[in-house]
C-alpha cells in the first residue's frame, strides 16, 4: 500500500473532522478567487471602456476624474456646463459662421476660426448635454456624429449597430428634433422599443417629468460599454425642453432671434410634429462636455495644455484618469480585501494543523505499530504530510469550483451591469498562484504534527 493510500484511509477514518477542515479551507480559497475575479471584472470594465475612440474629454474646470466618470461612464454628477462658444472653439471659421447663421448670436463669432481648430483638423469634437434621466438611466443629448464617428470594440473598429431602427439623424422633413436612441440595457430594463415615447425627468430619476417627449427611433445592439446604459436624444430636442435654455439678459433676448418659450410652443405644436420649433440662440446654449479626437494624436498634449491653461475649461485624458482611479482607489481597496481573504486561508490552514495534531493522540499506538513493523520515521512523517496535502488539494479545487460556479450563476447580472461577459472558466492570471500558495500553507500546517509523529516513542506507546 502506498503512502498516499494510507494517508487517504486516514483522511476518511476521521471523515467528519476531515470534511469540515477541507470545507473551511475551500471557503477561504473561494473568497480569494472571488476577490480576484471581481477585481478583474472591475479592471476590465474601466480600462476597456476608457479606450473609447476619442483621446480627450473637455469640460468645466474641476476634477478631471469626475469629468471622465460623468462623460465616459455616465456616472457621478456633471461639474457644471460650458458655454456653447467653448464648443465652437474646435471648429474653423466656415463652420463657426454657419453656426451663427443657423442659430443666431454675436456676428463676431463668425469672423475667426476656433482657438483649437488646428489641433482637431481631421478629427472631431462631439458635444454632450447631460442632466436628465429616463428611469435610472442617463439621457444624453448629442449630435448624429456620435454614432457616425465613434467606434467601440477591443480594436476600436466596430461601428454601432442596431437591433431595431436607426441612429439619430440631422433634422429634415423626414427626421425630427425629438428622436431618441436607447442602449440595449435601457431597452431591456425599461421595456421599450422603436415607436415608444418617453418624457425625461429633470435633475434626477425622481425629478419632475418634462412636458416634451422623445420618440425612440433605434435600439442599439449590446456593445459591452456604458452606452448600453444610456438614452441618446437629439441635442436640439434636448435644448428645446423647459429649463434647458440658459437665461440671458433682456437686451440680448431682443437682439437674438433664438428666444424660446417652451411652454407656449409646446401648447401650440405637438411633440410629435416639432417642425415649428424655434432653435435656441448661441447665448442660450450650453454643453456639459465635449468628446475630442485630434486629427494627429501628437497634437493632443499641446491642445490639452492650451485648454488647461484657460480659465473656463479643462481637458482630461480618459485612459490616464482611469489608470489613476485603479491605482489610487480601486487597487488599494482590492488589495485590502485580498489580504483579508488570505488571512481567512491562513486561519483555515491553522485549522488543518489543529485537526491533524489533535488526532495524533489517538494515533500514537498506530504509529508505534507501523514503526515496529519496519516503517522508518521519515515514512511516518511523510504520511502526515500527505494527509495535509490531500486536504489542501481537495480544498483548493473545491474552493475554485465554488467560486467560479457563483460567478457563472451571476454572469447575466454582471454582463448587464458592466458589459463584461464572464463564465465558469473565466479566470484571472493570479489564480495560477492560488494552489501553490495553498499547498505551501498545508506544508506549513503539517510541520508540527509531522514532528510529533517523528518523535513518537515505539516502546512506550506499544505498552500503553
Amino acid at each position: 500500500m502506498s503512502l498516499f493510500q494510507i494517508a487517504w484511509r486516514n483522511f476518511w477514518h476521521r471523515s467528519l473532522s476531515s470534511v469540515l477542515t477541507t470545507l473551511s479551507l475551500a471557503l477561504g480559497v473561494g473568497l480569494v478567487v472571488l476577490v480576484l475575479s471581481i477585481y478583474g471584472v472591475i479592471h476590465e470594465a474601466f480600462t476597456r471602456n476608457s479606450y473609447v475612440g476619442y483621446n480627450l474629454v473637455v469640460g468645466p474646470k474641476g476634477s478631471p476624474l469626475q469629468l471622465t466618470l460623468n462623460s465616459v461612464f455616465y456616472l457621478s454628477q456633471p461639474i457644471e456646463n460650458l458655454p456653447y462658444t467653448e464648443y465652437m472653439e474646435f471648429f474653423d471659421q466656415e463652420t463657426r459662421a454657419s453656426m451663427v447663421e443657423k442659430f443666431g448670436g454675436d456676428p463676431a463669432l463668425a469672423d475667426r476660426g476656433g482657438r483649437y481648430a488646428p489641433f482637431v483638423s481631421g478629427g472631431f469634437a462631439i458635444p454632450l448635454a447631460l442632466g436628465d434621466y429616463f428611469g435610472e438611466f442617463r439621457v444624453v443629448g448629442t449630435t448624429p456624429e456620435f454614432f457616425e464617428k465613434l467606434r467601440h470594440g477591443e480594436n476600436l473598429d466596430q461601428e454601432f449597430t442596431f437591433r431595431d431602427g436607426r441612429a439619430l439623424k440631422d433634422y429634415s422633413d423626414e427626421y425630427g428634433y425629438f428622436e431618441a436612441v436607447v442602449g440595449a440595457r435601457v431597452a431591456k430594463d425599461m421595456n421599450v422599443g422603436v415607436g415608444d415615447t418617453f418624457n425625461p425627468t429633470h435633475g434626477d430619476p425622481t425629478g419632475h417629468g418634462h412636458d416634451l417627449g422623445f420618440t425612440i427611433v433605434g435600439v442599439m445592439d449590446s456593445t459591452g460599454t456604458p452606452n448600453d446604459r444610456a438614452a441618446f436624444v437629439n441635442l436640439e430636442g434636448f435644448y428645446l425642453m423647459d429649463g434647458h435654455a440658459k437665461p440671458i439678459e433682456a437686451s440680448e433676448e431682443e437682439a437674438d432671434a433664438g428666444e424660446l418659450d417652451a411652454d407656449a410652443v409646446a401648447d401650440a405644436v405637438p411633440a410629435t410634429n416639432p417642425g415649428e420649433f424655434k432653435l435656441l440662440s448661441i447665448p442660450q446654449r450650453e454643453v456639459t462636455s465635449i468628446l475630442v479626437r485630434n486629427g494627429n494624436v501628437m497634437f493632443a498634449p499641446g491642445m490639452q495644455n492650451a485648454i488647461n491653461e484657460g480659465i473656463r475649461s479643462q481637458a482630461a485624458a480618459p485612459v490616464g484618469e482611469i489608470n489613476k482611479l485603479m491605482n489610487l482607489i480601486v487597487g488599494p481597496l482590492m488589495s485590502a480585501m485580498l489580504a483579508i481573504t488570505l488571512i481567512t486561508c491562513f486561519v483555515a490552514a491553522v485549522g488543518v494543523l489543529v485537526a491533524i495534531y489533535n488526532s495524533m493522540n489517538d494515533r500514537r499506538r498506530d504509529i508505534a505499530v507501523m514503526r515496529a513493523l519496519g516503517a522508518r520515521r521519515e515514512t511516518v512523517t511523510a504520511i502526515i504530510v500527505a494527509e495535509s496535502l490531500i486536504v489542501a488539494v481537495i480544498g483548493g479545487i473545491l474552493g475554485w469550483v465554488f467560486a467560479h460556479a457563483a460567478i457563472a450563476m451571476a454572469s447575466g447580472r454582471i454582463e448587464d451591469q458592466t458589459g463584461i461577459q464572464v463564465g465558469f472558466f473565466s479566470t484571472s492570471g493570479y489564480e495560477l498562484y492560488i494552489l501553490p500558495v495553498v499547498i505551501g500553507l498545508a506544508l506549513f500546517a503539517a510541520l508540527l504534527p509531522a514532528w510529533s509523529a517523528y518523535r513518537t516513542d515505539v516502546g512506550s506507546n506499544l505498552s500503553a
